[in-house]
């Protein structure tokens, strides 16, 4: 049986924050604003995920009031995330990450987000897609306020190890 699960994430953008985005240090000025990373591509593939399982979202398993996951590392949750999928007997078949953003431009860094991404979730790279889109100028994301990430996953559940 295969299931479906999609996940959204928005973050400020604030000078001081260095910019994290699938994993990946992303060169500007200004970062995503967060209790943990602020990685908002991982973030929306951790909810992605959960959702293809039917397990909540990312807030049930790491809270973001909880002080344990104060500036934590997004890879951890989505690594943490990869884990429940396995041990519920599914597997990834492939995960799709849009990155809204309107500066800097990252579509250089694309491979690497790509390899970062299938490397945590032990998955073929050609499994991992990721695209980046502008706001047009439009909203918080349009005048460079904010970055947004929208992902969808799918899971093949009866897998076995995943």
């Amino acid at each position: 049986m295969f299931r479906i699960g999609e996940g959204y994430d928005v973050h400020r953008l604030e000078p001081g924050r260095r910019l994290l985005l699938a994993g990946v240090a992303v060169e500007s000025p200004v970062g995503c604003a967060g209790h943990s990373d602020g990685d908002a591509a991982a973030h929306a593939l951790c909810d992605a995920l959960l959702g293809a399982l039917g397990a909540g979202d990312i807030g049930d398993f790491f809270p973001p009031g909880d002080p344990r996951w104060r500036d934590a590392d997004s890879m951890g949750f989505l690594a943490e995330v990869r884990r429940r999928v396995a041990s519920a007997g599914a597997r990834i078949v492939n995960v799709d990450v849009t990155i809204i953003i309107e500066r800097p431009r990252i579509a250089p860094y694309r491979r690497r987000m790509r390899e970062r991404l299938a490397e945590v979730l032990c998955c073929p790279i050609d499994s991992v897609s990721v695209k980046f889109k502008t706001a047009e100028g439009l909203g918080s994301v349009g005048c460079g306020e904010a970055v947004e990430a929208r992902a969808v996953a799918l899971i093949e559940v009866g897998a076995g190890d995943g």
